[in-house]
């Protein structure tokens, strides 16, 4: 096997194989146990096309005109016809690793033998997947039940060659003529291909642990952000002894408030004001609750992978292919492909960013209130008055973090009866996962000016010395060109640069480096 490939059996698809093929590129191969259990799903749909009792999805009509039988002679351009009509997405380019993430999971869907594909269909997708060729799906389209039928409809279009996909260098392309130029043949799709190749959850589900495997980083990132900011602003790190966390025991928190207490560790600013001089009877919330905020995100998106990784194990199509090998076999309709599970944890992963994103904007802003902040100059300005300082950036987190309450607002309680009231309740699972992927970035963003904003106060009280932890993050920003104090400057190339530091996981690396992995 390719050593860049990774094999799809019948089991389920892990969160790092996916983004391995989603944000790396990574081939796929069909494994052996897939080969077979493809083999003996197609057999039992053949023989039930064969029969001249209708079958739904075999030998009928879809969603309300599931009552009509369609003879032998026109399945063929029944299959073709449903994809044609199925890929009616609008709107915008869905991004690459999205469209990379769902074709992966509807083979792996594919590779359980329960919606009776062909091989040589399932092995084309595995080959494009490898290729590099990726399907133009566009933002509209689902309503998060019969899965996400107009964006796979548009990557199933692709496969019969028809439609568009950008090649491996991203030139968008006609699908035959890229299928062509990577040695590729499309395919004839037969009885029950078009409905296996379509009816599933896999768009909302890739977005939803992408986004899980953002968040991790993120909130470790937000406990190091809020580390410097209880540092800078001259915050007490006693809150966050396991003693104090014990007496609610959240394993989030306890997680978090473990994290606070390493960072700040041998930090030469805390330990400036601890002796019995200190007046401070007790700090902000923003400061003082983050690993209680922080805590509950974590323990939020504890229950999101769990419904994540149930939901990889599941094999999601209507009607489904029942039957061990050598029985008869049967086909069964079901109503699995409904998204709601998935829905509500991308609803709940976002009103996690949105918070996360409010508590870290309070803990800027302090900073650059003179009354708040204990001695440092207005917004952190060099020369206030003439210069502004951080203030502006303020403004912008607090823009994010706004546009995140907006976001947080549930798609999952909403529904929109579609297919003459035959699919009457939807679970607009697409829907949620679009505003959490805007979630993530926006929350990245918000924690970036966070650091910056903190990582200049630092410097601000020399020659008191930060914790190894936070100083090594205060090296990573000047080391990568983010300059300390000083007159005012164009400020938007150093957030953008900040933020690449955050989503690259390069400010939590620095950390690790110096004190060791965090919870």
């Amino acid at each position: 096997m390719d050593n860049n490939a990774i094999q799809v059996g019948v089991g389920p698809v892990g969160f790092a194989e996916l983004s391995a093929v989603a944000r790396r590129g990574y081939g796929v191969q069909l494994a052996p146990d897939a080969v077979d259990a493809i083999n003996h799903g197609r057999e039992i749909v053949e023989r039930l096309a064969a029969s001249e009792t209708p079958v739904y999805g075999i030998s009928t009509g879809f969603g309300a005109l599931a009552t009509r039988h369609i003879p032998t002679e026109m399945r063929a351009q029944l299959q073709k016809s449903l994809v044609r009509s199925h890929a009616a997405g609008s709107g915008t380019e869905v991004e690459r690793e999205v469209v990379r993430g769902l074709m992966l999971l509807r083979l792996s869907t594919l590779a359980t033998g329960h919606t009776g594909i062909r091989l040589e269909t399932a092995e084309l997708m595995a080959a494009m997947l490898s290729a590099g060729l990726t399907p133009v799906v566009h933002e509209y389209g689902s309503l998060g039940c019969s899965g996400d039928l107009a964006p796979l409809s548009h990557c199933a279009l692709a496969l019969i060659g028809e439609g568009w996909v950008r090649d491996s260098e991203g030139t968008r392309l006609p699908a035959a003529r890229a299928l062509a130029a990577a040695a590729l043949a499309p395919v004839e799709l037969g009885p029950k291909e078009g409905l296996a190749l379509i009816n599933g959850t896999d768009g909302m589900l890739a977005m939803l642990v992408m986004a899980l495997t953002d968040l991790d980083l993120l909130l470790r990132t937000a406990d190091i952000a809020a580390a410097m900011s209880v540092e800078g602003q001259l915050g007490t790190d006693r809150v966050f002894a396991a003693e104090l966390q014990s007496l609610r025991p959240h394993p989030g928190q306890a997680d978090s408030a473990a994290n606070l207490v390493a960072l700040l560790a041998d930090s030469g600013v805390v330990a400036s004001h601890r002796g019995p001089d200190c007046h401070r009877v007790q700090d902000a919330y923003s400061l003082r609750c983050s690993p209680q905020v922080h805590g509950a995100a974590r323990d939020t998106l504890t229950h999101c992978r769990l419904v994540a990784s149930r939901e990889l194990e599941s094999a999601v199509d209507n009607p489904v292919v029942l039957g061990t090998p050598g029985g008869e076999g049967r086909v069964e309709s079901n109503g699995n492909f409904h998204g709601a599970p998935v829905a509500y944890v991308l609803d709940f992963a976002a009103i996690v960013a949105a918070d996360v994103a409010s508590i870290s904007e309070r803990r800027t802003d302090r900073f650059l209130d003179k009354a708040r902040n204990h001695g440092l100059p207005p917004f952190l300005a060099d020369d206030p008055g003439v210069d502004s300082g951080h203030m502006i950036a303020q403004y912008t987190q607090a823009a994010v973090v706004s546009e995140l309450k907006r976001l947080a607002a549930p798609a999952s309680v909403d529904s929109i009866p579609s297919s003459a009231m035959q699919e009457d309740h939807v679970s607009m699972g697409w829907s949620a996962a679009r505003k959490l992927r805007r979630s993530v970035d926006g929350l990245t963003r918000v924690l970036a000016i966070e650091l910056l904003t903190a990582a200049r106060a630092l410097d601000l009280r020399a020659p008191l010395q930060p914790s190894p932890a936070t100083g090594a993050v205060v090296r990573l920003l000047r080391e990568s060109g983010i300059e300390g104090p000083g007159p005012d400057r164009h400020l938007s190339p150093e957030i953008e640069m900040c933020v690449e530091l955050v989503r690259s996981g390069a400010v939590l690396a620095a950390v690790e480096d110096t004190i060791g992995e965090l919870q």
